[in-house]
Formats: C-alpha cells, sequence, structure tokens
C-alpha cells in the first residue's frame, strides 16, 4: 500500500512543479484595475523610479517576453532613473528611491588596512593584464601577418568602426555580414556618443529631431521625453527586427539612452533626408506626374515590405504601422519616399497567430483614423484589421499627393484630408461623425479624368477608402498598380 502512495504524493509534486512553471506572473501595476497585472511565465514584473522636474516619479506595471528581449527596460541610468526587473508573483511592490539613505557606518577595518588591502593586489593586478595583454598582442600581431582577413568572417565591433569607415559602408556591412537587425549594440551606443547635434528640425508629441553630424555626415537625432520611454523602447525594437531594412523604410542608425546628469536623453538616430517629410515637401513644390508616381510607388512598396512576413531564421514578422500620415514619410534626395516613425506598430507572430501590441498610452492621428478604429468595431483579435486600417490612411496620403500633382500647369493648394469638413485639431467624435455617420470622404475633383495617371490614383483611394475593411486593397495590390502605371509611362514616353 505503502508504493502506490509514494507514486501519488510524487506525481502531485511534478503537477504542482508543472503548474508553477506555466502559470502567468502576477505583479503590481499601478494603472491597472485592481491595482494588478499578469504577464506570461517568460515575463517579468517592472519596477522604476525616475526624476522628474526634481520630483521622483515611481511606475510599477508587467513586462512582456517581447519588451524583455529589448534589454533596455531592466537598465538604471545613475542619479536619474533606477529600474529593476524581478519574476516573482508581486516582487515589484517595494519602492525605490534615486537617493537611498545610507546606512550608519559599523567599525570595521582602518582606513591605512583597507587602503593596503585594496591597493596591493590591484597593482599586482593590473601588472597581469598588462602582461597578459602584450602577451595576446604579440600573438595576434603574428596570426594578422599569417593570415590575412576572411572575407567571410563575421566582422568586429572594431573592424564597424575603422576611422574610414562611413555610414553607407557600415549599414551595407550590418545588412550583408549581420543578421539585418542593426548594429551590434556597443557600435550603436559609440556613434551616438560621437554626433555633434547641429540644429533643431522638427518637434512633436514625443520630443525633438535634430540635424547631427557624425564623421562629418548629417544623421536626424529624434530625441525622446522620458515620459516618453516605451514609445523610443519600441520604435528601436522594430526598427532592429531582423531583415525590416529596405530602401523604403527609414534607414535605422543607432539607439541609446545618454544620461547628461540632470536628466536622461533616449536617443534614435536615423538618416538625415533634407527634404523634410512628404507633408512639409508638398507645402513647398509641386510634383509632375512622373514624380507623383515615383513616391506613391516608393511609398507603397515600404508599406508592403512592413505588411509582409517572411519565413525562416533570418525572417521577418509582419508588422502593421498604425500612425501612417503625410507627416511620417519622409522624401529622400532622389525624389523617393521612406516610412518613419514606427512607434506604434504591431508584429504578428504566426507561430502563436498572437498580435504584440506596444503598451503605450500614445494614439493614432485622428484624422487619419479608419472608420473602424472611430467607432470602435475593430477586431483587435485580427491582425488583417490593423493593415486594412494601415491602406485606408495610405489612400488619404495619396490624396494629399495627387492634389499637388501638377498637370498641364493646373494643381491645387495643399491640404489635409478633411480639411473643409473637420476643424484644425478634430476630435475623435468629429472624425466619427463625417467619417462613420455621413460616410463622406476626400473630394476627387472631375479633371482628374482626364489624364491617366490621375485618374488611376483616384480610383486607388476610393479601394482604399471602403468602409467594409475586407474589400480594401492590400498594400502589394496598391504597389503592382501604381508599379503598372508607371510602366505605361514610361512607354509612352
Amino acid at each position: 500500500m505503502t508504493c502506490p502512495r509514494k507514486q501519488s504524493f510524487h506525481a502531485a509534486l511534478i503537477f504542482l512543479f508543472v503548474a508553477q512553471l506555466t502559470a502567468g506572473l502576477k505583479c503590481v501595476c499601478h494603472l491597472c484595475a485592481n491595482h494588478t497585472c499578469e504577464t506570461s511565465a517568460d515575463g517579468a514584473c517592472w519596477n522604476s523610479v525616475m526624476l522628474i522636474d526634481g520630483k521622483e516619479e515611481t511606475v510599477k506595471s508587467c513586462l512582456s517576453p517581447s519588451e524583455m528581449k529589448g534589454q533596455v527596460f531592466c537598465y538604471s541610468s545613475r542619479n536619474v532613473s533606477k529600474r529593476n526587473c524581478c519574476f516573482t508573483d508581486f516582487c515589484n511592490n517595494e519602492t525605490l528611491h534615486i537617493h537611498p539613505e545610507r546606512p550608519l557606518e559599523e567599525p570595521g577595518w582602518s582606513r591605512l588596512q583597507l587602503t593596503v588591502v585594496i591597493v596591493v593586489p590591484s597593482c599586482l593586478l593590473c601588472v597581469g593584464i598588462l602582461l597578459g595583454v602584450f602577451v595576446v598582442q604579440g600573438h595576434h600581431c603574428a596570426y594578422s601577418r599569417a593570415h590575412k582577413q576572411d572575407p567571410e568572417e563575421p566582422l568586429d565591433d572594431q573592424m564597424l568602426m575603422s576611422p574610414d569607415k562611413s555610414l553607407k559602408d557600415l549599414i551595407y556591412d550590418m545588412s550583408t555580414s549581420g543578421s539585418g537587425s542593426g548594429l551590434p549594440l556597443l557600435v550603436q551606443r559609440t556613434i551616438a556618443r560621437t554626433i555633434v547635434l547641429q540644429e533643431i528640425i522638427g518637434k512633436g508629441r514625443y520630443g525633438e529631431v535634430w540635424r547631427g553630424k557624425w564623421r562629418g555626415e548629417d544623421v536626424a537625432v529624434k530625441i525622446f521625453s522620458t515620459r516618453d520611454e516605451r514609445s523610443w523602447f519600441r520604435e528601436a525594437e522594430i526598427y532592429q527586427t531582423i531583415m525590416l531594412r529596405h530602401e523604403n523604410i527609414l534607414g535605422f542608425i543607432a539607439a541609446d539612452n545618454k544620461d547628461n546628469g540632470s536628466w536622461t536623453q533616449l536617443w534614435l538616430v536615423s538618416e538625415y533626408h533634407e527634404h523634410g517629410s512628404l507633408y512639409d515637401y508638398l507645402n513647398r513644390y509641386t510634383v509632375s506626374t512622373e514624380g507623383m508616381i515615383i513616391l506613391a510607388l516608393s511609398i507603397a512598396s515600404g508599406l508592403a515590405h512592413l505588411h509582409m512576413e517572411i519565413i525562416g531564421t533570418q525572417g521577418k514578422p509582419a508588422i502593421a504601422h498604425r500612425d501612417l500620415k503625410s507627416k511620417n514619410v519622409l522624401v529622400k534626395k532622389n525624389g523617393t519616399a521612406v516610412i518613419a516613425d514606427l512607434g506604434l506598430a504591431v508584429k504578428h507572430d504566426s507561430n502563436t497567430n498572437t498580435i504584440d501590441i506596444p503598451s503605450n498610452h500614445r494614439v493614432g492621428t485622428k484624422r487619419y483614423m479608419a472608420p473602424e478604429i472611430l467607432d470602435e468595431s475593430i477586431n483587435m483579435n485580427s491582425f488583417e484589421s490593423f493593415k486594412r486600417a494601415d491602406i485606408y490612411s495610405l489612400g488619404l496620403v495619396f490624396w494629399e499627393l495627387a492634389r499637388r500633382c501638377s498637370v498641364r500647369g493646373l494643381h491645387e493648394d495643399f491640404q489635409l484630408p478633411y480639411y473643409d469638413l473637420v476643424p484644425s485639431d478634430p476630435s475623435v467624435e468629429d472624425m466619427r461623425k463625417v467619417v462613420c455617420d455621413q460616410k463622406l470622404r476626400p473630394n476627387i475633383p472631375n479633371q482628374w479624368q482626364s489624364c491617366e495617371a490621375m485618374r488611376v490614383m483616384g480610383k486607388l483611394m476610393r479601394e482604399c477608402w471602403y468602409t467594409n475593411s475586407a474589400a480594401r486593397l492590400t498594400a502589394l495590390r496598391v504597389k503592382k498598380t501604381v508599379s503598372h502605371l508607371s510602366a505605361i509611362k514610361d512607354v509612352k514616353e
């Protein structure tokens, strides 16, 4: 009788152990219902305190496994912020402080004894390290003379950062020899800390954008406010997704959190495009039919690449932008465009059919919100819903672009979508009345029918604006249609 009892006891212990492993992790959360949140077993409880305007502000919440991968939330900045990740239920319940009280000194060794104990071993250790360095350097030099660098070998950080490397060289090396997910973190920090800021070129809800110089080359530096740390983290995480680099996605260079002694600056460094956003560009210039097609094709290509999943070990998840607008599209010197600002993007894991939605207080731009977002009928559990909302926004961007296309010397002033129907800073309610209740869309002028390119663009817009999101075109279909339009124009010319 004792054997069966022992077996059942062991089985019960194993069951309890497995249940403990698979159970979700519960954490204290200031902003959640009942002040409690839950994440998966491989997530963490997050506890942070940050010095803002001289006051300590604490945040307690859950971190998902995907946020843990970024290895950013658990880092502290001396005298400015303290962050702690822990892995047991409600372990973040303690209150952190930037300047903890110093414990009373306990009797111990004298100052002279401590000095001798510390200095003597340190000197011996330094001598040993120096000898070791000389020996290793000697072997390394001998090996270098005997073997030339194999072009198939992965590049180390020192080679990547050699003085003769330009940004284009760095990005090329990163794309061809690495995973395509970004420069090594040490290289990113080295670049960020040798940039000299030149002038401010933009401001937004997140903070400021500066033009900076690195080794004589222009770069764009997006500096986030400390209150928008999650947006900075999310954008850096998305940009470093494997295989995201594309000619129509803004070229990411580095992310760094810089402690300047008074506060922490959250930097995101990217390629600099002197024309600025499509919004700024269309306010200043009109475009030819050919220029309109080139811009439309590059925006559609960038969105199609974001939306596409690439299967494989060096693959890429499908990504939806969620804040596509003319201010988040930049114009390159060659007349093509890149999609920027991925702080609200969502990723789709096809293996588990889950959507990684950022826990961010920001929302998309109300003027560009799809009807299903405005009336809250969107299915948040379906990744296709997010992609279809992007397509609606794409149609509005195309409308802004087509208005500034000069055909036989005729063009229209730049305007934002629904400029004649809602206030300059519309509320969700303003937009819902126009888009959902009245089912209105931006006006497509009759004169567009007289030009083939404008006619096709007008038709594309209507097919992106359908109230029924399932009837909208895909990004790939939009790209192919505009590409076909470009080919027809080339034949005619």
